[in-house]
C-alpha cells in the first residue's frame, strides 16, 4: 500500500490511541486482589455518594415543588383579588349609573309634576276668568234687561199719561 498525505498524517494520531490504550491496561495489571477491595470500597463510596446526592436531589425536588405550590397559590390568590376588585369595581360603576338614572327620572318626574300643576292652575285662571266673564256678562245682560224694562214701563206710561190726558183736550 503506498503512502500518502493523508496516511502519513493518521499515524501520530493512532500511535497515541495505542499508547494511551496500554497505559490503561498497564495500571490495571496488578494484584487482583487489592483491585478488587479497593474497587469496593471505592463503589460503596460511590454508591453512598449517590445516595446522598439522590437524597439531596429529591430533598431540593420536594423543595422546589413546595416552593412551586406556593407560588401557584400565590397567584391564585391574586388572580382571585384582581377578579375581586374588578367585580367590585364593575357593581360600583353599575350602582353609580342606576344612581345616576334614578336621579335623572326623579328630576324629570319632578318637572312633569310641576308642569301638570302649572297647566292646571292656569285652566283653573281660565276657568275663573271664564266664569267671571260669564257672570259679568249676566250681570250686563239683566241690567240691560232691567233697563229696557224700565225703558218700556216709562214708555207705557208715557202713553198713559199722554192718552189719559189727550181726551181731554178735543174739547
Amino acid at each position: 500500500m503506498p503512502l500518502t498525505s493523508r496516511t502519513v498524517a493518521r499515524i501520530p494520531a493512532c500511535l497515541v490511541a495505542l499508547a494511551v490504550a496500554g497505559s490503561l491496561v498497564g495500571c490495571g495489571g496488578g494484584s487482583g486482589k487489592s483491585t478488587s477491595e479497593g474497587g469496593g470500597e471505592v463503589a460503596e463510596g460511590v454508591s453512598l455518594e449517590a445516595a446522598e446526592e439522590k437524597r439531596e436531589e429529591v430533598a431540593e425536588t420536594a423543595k422546589n415543588r413546595e416552593m412551586l405550590s406556593e407560588l401557584e397559590a400565590r397567584q391564585r390568590e391574586e388572580g382571585a383579588e384582581a377578579n375581586a376588585k374588578k367585580t367590585e369595581k364593575t357593581a360600583k360603576a353599575k350602582a353609580k349609573k342606576r344612581e345616576e338614572a334614578l336621579k335623572k327620572a326623579e328630576k324629570e318626574a319632578k318637572k312633569r309634576e310641576e308642569a301638570a300643576e302649572a297647566s292646571l292652575k292656569k285652566r283653573k285662571e281660565a276657568a275663573k276668568a271664564t266664569a267671571t266673564k260669564e257672570r259679568e256678562a249676566a250681570k250686563k245682560r239683566e241690567a240691560e234687561a232691567k233697563k229696557k224694562e224700565a225703558e218700556r214701563a216709562a214708555a207705557t206710561q208715557q202713553q198713559t199719561v199722554t192718552t189719559t190726558t189727550a181726551p181731554a183736550e178735543p174739547g
